[in-house]
């Protein structure tokens, strides 16, 4: 796949298909923009060496979704719906997305036309926005390109995963930790991320005596953003935001920690914007962590999940604040028969990445070449991040997800056999968990109750 390789050439490419006339996009042949045009821009937004050809890029891919009816859309009309009860039994999964990510997206609207599905989310973390080379304008591009490719109609929706606060730079400089979360809501809320989860659970202070108290630095910060995401929205738009109230890894919630956090957010936000809309979700630890713990030999150990935990909490989220319910995160490496729980205990979101991370690193067709290229790589410029008596096993399990940044434009540019056999059986896991989510003919559903906003952008110069 080759881009343009500047304005003027991105221009001409866009004759008999699409024309840009004062500012605004217009698309004459639509399948012509689908089949042959949008392969072409995604390459120029994610690769172009042109800052003005990759904006350009990015400007059209952003403005068709909007004509041609898949923009990116906040899924807060739905968890409302969730809390008044118009729906119960299924569970929407947030998919993390670290490589080959058009193509994988590509896959997952494959997947949801198949179902008659839509209730799904895109999301990349702010850890992964480092480590796989997305920053939110480029990933937003790419979902939207394969929303448009896949001639997918609906609200996409894409989401600000873990934008989550580091407690030993908090405790050095509380003003600069917040402002830099304050600078990536910014910079997602402007690239279309229209859901954020916000994770301040990173600063609970266990040392405090009450459990308000030790919840009190998290949700006071997680107003302060809730207000801030409130202030930059689109007009029209309602930004799902999520809270957070155990640090996955750590130790279970508590029905007595959630509705401590709760009181205390609610009535922080109400000082700081009183009518401001507040969270629709909320994060909590069940006993889970993200990736897995990795054994000796690679495999990952057997984790034994608190679905009591995730349901009290869902039923009091919903009763008690009007919430959609609570979010499981770190879930995509249990076994298959554990998906049904999560619509059973009506857990409103889940949250899946190491799962299709590991199908396509250990996939037989994977370029062994490739492979060994990316561990050699890690095992050179990570050394540091290997743990004393930690196999090599153990160490590329880890790390390999750090592979997908230095070498992306290799992954897209995998030969198309072995590519094609990896996203086949990658749409084949994505159809067995969605299924046992429940979301398979959610498509009716999700057009009856939210409505798309259209949000144009002035022309990238």
């Amino acid at each position: 796949m080759i881009g343009f390789q500047s304005k003027n050439e991105l221009e001409q490419g866009l004759k008999g298909i699409a024309d840009i006339a004062n500012g605004t996009l217009l698309i004459g042949d639509a399948a012509a923009f689908r089949n042959t045009l949008v392969d072409t821009l995604i390459y120029t937004a994610v690769f172009a060496k042109d800052t003005a050809t990759q904006a350009l890029a990015r400007w059209v891919i952003w403005e068709a979704s909007q004509s041609l009816g898949c923009p990116s859309s906040s899924i807060q009309e739905l968890y409302d719906a969730r809390a008044r009860t118009i729906y119960h039994g299924m569970t929407v999964p947030a998919i993390n997305i670290r490589g080959i990510t058009y193509d994988v997206a590509r896959t997952l609207f494959k997947t949801l036309k198949k179902l008659s599905a839509s209730a799904c989310i895109f999301e990349i973390a702010k850890s992964e926005i480092g480590y796989t080379n997305q920053r939110p304008e480029e990933y937003t591009s790419c979902i939207l390109a394969a929303a448009l490719k896949e001639n997918y109609e609906g609200p996409v929706f894409i989401q600000g995963d873990h934008v989550q606060a580091s407690a030993k730079n908090y405790a050095k400089d509380k003003t600069t930790e917040i402002a830099g979360l304050e600078a990536l809501i910014r910079e997602e809320v402007a690239a279309g991320f229209y859901n954020i989860d916000i994770d301040t659970s990173t600063l609970v202070d266990l040392s405090q005596e009450t459990i308000y108290e030790q919840q009190r630095v998290n949700f006071e910060n997680c107003a302060h953003l809730t207000k801030l995401i409130r202030d930059i929205e689109p007009d029209g738009i309602t930004i799902s935001v999520g809270g957070e109230i155990g640090e996955v890894g750590g130790k279970n919630s508590t029905i007595e920690e959630f509705t401590a956090y709760m009181d205390g957010y609610l009535a922080t936000l109400s000082t700081l914007a009183p009518k401001a809309t507040g969270i629709s979700k909320i994060s909590i630890q069940t006993g889970t962590s993200h990736g897995g713990v990795p054994l000796a030999d690679g495999t990952v150990a057997e984790v034994k999940l608190d679905f009591a935990c995730l349901e009290t909490i869902s039923n009091a989220a919903r009763e008690r604040y009007k919430l959609g319910g609570a979010v499981q995160h770190g879930a995509s490496t249990l076994p298959d028969e554990a998906f049904n729980r999560f619509p059973e205990t009506e857990t409103v979101e889940v949250h899946l990445a190491t799962g299709f991370q590991n199908l396509i690193y250990d996939h037989p067709a994977f370029p062994a070449e490739l492979r060994e290229a990316i561990y050699t790589h890690l095992r050179a410029t990570m050394a540091d991040e290997k743990k004393s008596g930690e196999t090599d096993a153990q160490f590329i399990y880890k790390t390999r997800k750090k592979g997908f940044g230095p070498f992306k434009q290799q992954m897209w540019a995998m030969p198309g056999d072995p590519k094609a056999a990896i996203l086949k059986d990658l749409g084949a896991m994505f159809e067995r968990i969605f299924h046992k989510l429940a979301i398979e003919g959610s498509s009716a559903l999700v057009s009856r109750i939210i409505t798309p906003v259209s949000v144009h952008r002035p022309i990238a110069r």
